[in-house]
């Protein structure tokens, strides 16, 4: 049972923002102090991504956990809770479909993300917490950096061993010295 009042409930409900939350914060000053450069919720790509990275062709969606439902999965009565993600025990069955079809959206966005060549990253709400966010940052920051230099066509820089090169010139050529 809820302790709060209906129109509790709804001005707490209410108040929850889907833009410039604390999670997705953390994730873009990170972004940019380690010199990443992003838009934001572009309204040309599927989903209004939280984080688009052109360069890298990838896109961050930092989810909230109970809203996304992270972990849950599918039990004998429904939707079943995980650690992080709790189903209010008051309208569950209005929350248990609501959140089937926000993972059933998200899905359906990556997966028309993909199709289009760009790469989907999503970080958790409880990955950013103090314990996890250090690696959690760290692996993000690796993978947009594999994303971009494990595509990038690098030339050959072979050297054939038959061909010596001079580091420097001779300086006896006009210069003032060695004369």
């Amino acid at each position: 049972m809820d302790k709060l009042s209906p129109q509790q409930r709804h001005k707490n409900m209410a108040a929850i923002r889907s833009k410039d939350t604390k999670p997705e914060m953390v994730v873009r000053r990170f972004l940019w102090s380690h010199g990443f450069r992003y838009r934001l919720n572009h309204p040309r790509l599927p989903g209004k991504p939280d984080i688009v990275l052109r360069k890298y062709r990838a896109c961050i969606f930092v989810n909230g956990c109970f809203w996304h439902g992270h972990n849950t999965h599918e039990g004998e009565s429904g939707l079943e809770s995980s650690d992080c993600c709790k189903i209010p025990k008051s309208n569950t069955d209005f929350w248990v479909k609501k959140i089937k079809r926000n993972i059933q959206r998200d899905d359906d966005v990556k997966r028309k993300l993909s199709d289009m060549g760009w790469y989907s990253i999503t970080i958790w709400e409880c990955q950013l917490k103090p314990k996890m966010r250090e690696q959690t940052l760290n692996s993000l920051s690796y993978t947009l950096n594999y994303i971009y230099f494990g595509h990038q066509n690098a030339p050959d820089y072979t050297i054939e061993e038959e061909e010596s090169m001079l580091v420097a010139e001779d300086l006896s050529d006009g210069y003032g010295m060695g004369e």
